[in-house]
């Protein structure tokens, strides 16, 4: 029985890998998976899954135009494959649902959980709510050896926890640490 997975952490901790590995897994056995990831993250061009470690593929982008049902049911591959979940609206989210309940078609999708600002992403937040299974992808923190569950977003040098949700950015923005690393740098969570 297919099931929709949210398998979410904060950066640094191997997701677009992850994804990268399974798609590779699937493909050696002949097995036919569709890869998708928001448009809105086109920091290694667009259409593309990539890992720090250098690792890249192509993937459909989503839009607000996406009809992800449809490429599902058109393509019917044995898994779906989603990098960068937390970009996901709510709607589409469900749309995976259907996905998993009427085509019987596995999707596992990998995102953050939280921003900078400890507020959930609209993805994360009906990932949260409507997937089968919620594994946490583990990371530890920069600054010590707990680990990571929070981003601190860094402006000229210095962390930030005010400002726009999206903004993408890697590690020149971002940092994933844990609570007290955090609090210690940004005393509001």
């Amino acid at each position: 029985m297919a099931q929709l997975y949210y398998r979410h952490s904060t950066m640094n901790a191997g997701k677009s890998t992850e994804v990268l590995k399974i798609a590779h897994n699937y493909e050696e056995q002949n097995k036919k998976v569709l890869l998708f990831t928001p448009s809105i993250d086109d920091r290694y061009g667009e259409g593309k899954i990539t890992s720090r470690m250098g690792f890249q593929r192509d993937a459909i982008m989503i839009n607000s135009k996406t009809d992800l049902y449809g490429i599902s049911e058109k393509e019917s591959p044995f898994c779906i494959l989603i990098d960068e979940g937390q970009f996901l609206t709510r709607d589409q989210v469900i749309t995976l649902t259907k996905v998993v309940d009427e085509l019987n078609i596995p999707v596992i999708v990998y995102g953050l959980k939280n921003d900078y600002r400890n507020q959930l992403f609209p993805g994360s937040e009906a990932l949260l709510l409507l997937a089968d299974k919620i594994e946490e992808v583990k990371t530890v923190c920069w600054f010590c050896t707990k680990k990571a569950t929070m981003l601190i977003k860094f402006k000229d040098g210095k962390p930030v926890n005010e400002g726009e949700q999206i903004e993408i950015g890697g590690n020149d923005k971002y940092t994933s640490v844990c609570r007290k690393c955090y609090s210690a740098r940004l005393p509001v969570i």
